[in-house]
């Protein structure tokens, strides 16, 4: 049986869950009344590391939300970085109390993975895809149809971005890639040219994995 939490926390889990842990037994002998406030702490700890199984949805031709939270950004861009096309971009922004674990919006095979060293401005201003620390991932969509970018973006809380894919990885739609912990942004960026069509809207909530974000015509 899986342990609900997430690989990428495993380091935090411990440290700040074991400190939080001693903190309760210690407390319990000698200041019992501070034993409530450790048990706060390692609650917190325990919630945003969570990683609940989720229902991806099998349909053809559709892209799910890489992230949980709220749709903060739709419209078309010049993606002139990577793409080099004018591109949908769809961005999400993560709560400290949403689920924080990220998952591939398509099956697709890893073309590239770019770290870009920035600030920590707050993830839910527009300003932050430009500036803040960020990880790009570029999929080849393995139906043929397009390559999709998926951004992963500090934001003013984060200070650790997890991409486990590499280059040539093959991702499964749904499947976990990484992490970004405490608070943060995700982006998914697709060409135009593609067909695709967008399915959500500015504040709707969205869960990684299961919501559907658009479909190609």
């Amino acid at each position: 049986m899986r342990i609900p939490l997430a690989k990428y926390g495993v380091r935090e889990v411990l440290l700040f869950g074991g400190v939080a842990l001693v903190g309760i037994v210690a407390s319990a002998v000698w200041l019992w009344y501070l034993a409530p406030l450790f048990g706060v702490v390692l609650a917190f700890v325990l919630y945003f590391f969570r990683d609940p199984a989720r229902r991806t949805p099998d349909a053809p031709g559709i892209l799910v939300a890489p992230a949980d939270g709220r749709v903060v950004e739709v419209g078309q861009v010049e993606e002139t970085e990577f793409l080099r096309t004018l591109a949908h971009k769809i961005a999400i922004f993560m709560s400290p109390l949403d689920v924080h674990v990220n998952r591939s919006p398509c099956d697709g095979r890893v073309e590239g993975v770019v770290h870009r060293p920035g600030r920590y401005h707050n993830a839910a201003t527009p300003d932050a895809s430009a500036v803040n620390e960020a990880s790009t991932m570029t999929l080849a969509d393995v139906e043929g149809r397009t390559q999709i970018l998926v951004r992963q973006v500090a934001g003013a809380v984060a200070r650790r971005i997890v991409c486990a894919a590499a280059v040539g990885d093959r991702l499964e739609r749904g499947g976990r890639y990484g992490m970004i912990k405490f608070g943060s942004r995700a982006e998914v960026y697709v060409p135009v040219a593609s067909g695709f069509e967008v399915a959500v809207g500015l504040g709707q909530t969205v869960r990684a994995g299961e919501t559907v974000l658009g479909r190609f015509r």
